[in-house]
């Protein structure tokens, strides 16, 4: 007779915990055409938080004003260079494929300057592997820039096509970062009492997601913007055409561990040295090996302060995965997930040594082993179980 009352609550609550299953799906399908400027809106309240605080202390703890302060400092200072930089290097790309097109370089008389140079032994090895036909080689880039031209082309104008769209997620990532910035801290904390963790737990993940932001974002974002700045200041000393569009592809890869920035300037460098320009080529490739590839070194440190603790090989492959799903915010977002999962894992082996410190101090303490309801409740934070008198 009493079960059944207590049957009945237990079937509400499964029936509430489907419900609530359903909806969070539900709003989840709902707001994923919107997912990547949501992402990007979090990121960027999460990095101008300590702007919005500066403002928001200087306009008396007006927090309506503050965010919208901080939002158009935002607005003119980061998003609209970069919309200007992305303009100029489209531009750029446009141009250099079309004069490649008009006059292309002349990779056999490359390849027999250097080939002319090599031991015989290197000669043979070449002759055997298939890349001494330069000349096939020149026809396959040639067709290649053919494809190229109207893989840019068609992009260009499914870009203009697609304005519209474009106009809209930007317009809800400015509307959704100026909420995050005024309500940022908390949303957070209700989300922490919210989500069904223990609360030390989902403080503990909430911290190190921060930290995993801060590092990908300024410790590898400002560090790969600085590496290209350096190239293309460095490219346009060395006369280099396209300059801005190689320093933006050696930002890209500056975001890549074990790749690195020295995917451009090298080839660049070595390039330059081909083609009879002497004191460009070893220019490049100085100023990349004793200045870009050193930026790192220096400037993470500084930003970062300390390292994230995720490995390099990691790093490369959750951002290869994150690109390969996400596009260009897989960059961001792969590293971030690796970082959650090696930290959610971390926290659970602290949590385990703490409750066999818990546990190792009750039987030092009483001389014998806790009961299990002792220490199922040292597991939910009780502590550990009372000792005995005498």
């Amino acid at each position: 007779m009493n079960q059944q009352p207590h049957r009945t609550e237990e079937l509400q609550h499964a029936s509430f915990l489907i419900i609530l299953a359903v909806v969070s799906l539900l709003m989840a399908v709902i707001i994923l055409p919107f997912a990547q400027p949501l992402l990007w809106a979090g990121l960027a309240a999460i990095m101008f938080q300590p702007l919005y605080r500066n403002i928001l202390r200087r306009m008396g703890g007006r927090r309506n004003p503050a965010a919208g302060v901080s939002l158009l400092v935002i607005f003119f200072v980061v998003m609209v260079p970069a919309l200007w930089i992305a303009a100029l290097v489209a531009q750029q790309a446009i141009r250099l494929v079309a004069a490649l097109q008009q006059q292309p370089v002349d990779l056999a008389a490359l390849f027999n300057s250097v080939y002319g140079v090599l031991p015989s032994t290197a000669q043979e090895a070449i002759d055997r592997s298939g890349w001494a036909d330069m000349a096939n080689v020149q026809t396959r880039i040639q067709e290649l820039l053919s494809e190229s031209a109207g893989m840019i082309a068609s992009q260009a104008v499914s870009i203009g096509s697609g304005a519209l769209g474009f106009l809209l997620s930007f317009g809800v990532a400015l509307y959704v970062m100026y909420f995050l910035l005024r309500d940022g801290e908390r949303i957070g904390r209700t989300v922490l009492r919210a989500i069904p963790v223990e609360r030390s737990i989902a403080e503990r993940l909430a911290e190190r997601f921060l930290g995993i932001v801060r590092a990908t974002i300024k410790g590898t974002g400002v560090v790969a913007l600085v590496q290209g700045a350096l190239g293309t200041i460095t490219l346009m000393i060395a006369g280099v055409p396209s300059a801005l569009l190689f320093g933006v592809i050696m930002a890209i890869f500056a975001l890549v561990p074990v790749i690195g920035s020295g995917a451009v300037w090298l080839p660049a460098g070595l390039y330059l040295l081909l083609i009879g320009d002497y004191w460009q080529g070893l220019f490049v490739l100085l100023t990349g090996f004793f200045i870009i590839s050193s930026a790192d070194n220096v400037l993470r440190p500084i930003l970062v302060g300390r390292d994230t603790g995720i490995p390099d090989w990691i790093i490369l492959i959750t951002t290869l995965g994150g690109i390969s799903m996400a596009g260009f915010s897989g960059i961001v977002l792969g590293p971030l997930v690796a970082g959650l999962f090696l930290a959610s894992w971390s926290i659970l082996r602290e949590q385990r040594d703490e409750d066999e410190e818990a546990l190792r101090i009750a039987v030092d303490a009483t001389g014998r082993v806790p009961a299990t309801e002792d220490r199922d409740a040292g597991d939910r934070g009780a502590g550990p179980a009372p000792t005995e008198a005498g």
